[in-house]
């Protein structure tokens, strides 16, 4: 026995329940990094976003079809929840009055057009999530067409991985022939549209099955073409400025709504006339990926090759001048370097 210890032990005994808990003074469960697994998370679509509120369509194309009011949950404030977005939500998915749900989760994107605001700026602003279509609208006249701002939207286009259509209204007024010519080279379905007659019924049959999301400067009959196409949308239509040449902007929201034809259905998704489109987020590769035919070709390119008609060696120009690509070669290249150059000046970031 060493001098530190006894024959009895001395240590007192403590009884836990004895211990005494501070309470919580707000009154709130301790915080967890743990978040649930909302297992029992129904998806739906989003068809708009109106300041912070979103409309989510569950059950689609079942009889218990319903449209749902939900908001964010607070581990998706930095994250954008976009027109076309798949998302999991939880809570009061009933869609009756005054109820509201939680988004909890966004299911993985297929594809997302952006823009960003201007060629300099790095921030990209998401228009759409999911659409596998872009129609461009485009006036023959009042408002002048212009060619740049397509150019920008088939890059966006290409980059985003979306098939572009092109529409080109307002034909009683121009003979859009000239504009047209620009665009030979690209594997690109038009329809021509006059004021009198649209060609409803074939545009219905090219969105039959898919999400097509409509673009187009302000003024060109975009809302006209939606109103035609689905009756029920009652979208504001607006005139050109004659002073100006302008139109005005009279969609202000992006909003899917549901083509409904005897051979089938298909998303139209509506956007806000812009009247620039900026390319500050573009991949330049993905405009190549477009061409496929010469993207084969290109393999065969100098490392760095622009494509460029200042570019030596160039495999895809070689092969223009020798005639190997067809009759079509030589304007697909000239569509290829037009879109090449809409964004070959822009700043690096």
């Amino acid at each position: 026995m060493s001098w530190w210890t006894t024959d009895e032990d001395d240590e007192p005994e403590f009884d836990e329940s004895s211990v005494r808990v501070r309470p919580n003074r707000k009154g709130n469960k301790p915080r967890t990094k743990t978040r649930p697994g909302h297992e029992d998370a129904l998806t739906g679509r989003i068809l708009s976003v109106d300041r912070g509120r979103y409309t989510v369509m569950l059950d689609e194309g079942l009889p218990e079809e319903r449209r749902v009011t939900a908001a964010r949950a607070s581990e998706l404030r930095k994250k954008a929840v976009v027109t076309g977005d798949r998302v999991d939500i939880v809570g009061d998915t009933t869609g009756a009055e005054g109820s509201l749900a939680r988004i909890v989760r966004i299911v993985p994107r297929t594809t997302l057009l952006r823009r960003s605001a201007d060629d300099t700026d790095a921030v990209e602003r998401v228009i759409v999530a999911n659409a596998d279509q872009m129609l461009i609208v485009v006036a023959a006249a009042n408002p002048e067409p212009r060619i740049r701002l397509v150019d920008r939207y088939l890059v966006a286009a290409y980059d985003a991985g979306v098939t572009p259509i092109l529409c080109i209204t307002k034909t009683d007024l121009a003979d859009p022939a000239e504009f047209l010519s620009n665009f030979a080279g690209l594997d690109l379905k038009v329809f021509r549209s006059r004021e009198d007659v649209m060609p409803l019924a074939e545009i219905s049959e090219a969105l039959i099955g898919h999400d097509t999301v409509f673009v187009g400067h302000s003024g060109v009959g975009k809302s006209t073409l939606v109103n035609g196409l689905v009756p029920h949308a009652k979208r504001a239509v607006g005139v050109v400025n004659t002073v100006t040449g302008r139109g005005r902007h009279t969609s202000s929201s992006t909003i899917s709504l549901r083509l409904e034809t005897d051979a089938g259905r298909g998303w139209v998704i509506d956007t806000p006339g812009v009247r620039s489109f900026g390319l500050g987020h573009i991949n330049t590769d993905n405009i190549l990926k477009a061409f496929t035919d010469l993207a084969t070709l290109a393999e065969n390119c100098p490392r760095g090759c622009t494509h460029l008609p200042d570019s030596p060696d160039c495999a895809i120009m070689e092969a223009v001048e020798a005639g190997t690509i067809g009759e079509t070669g030589k304007a697909r290249l000239d569509s290829l370097q037009r879109l090449l150059t809409t964004f070959a000046n822009a700043p690096t970031h």
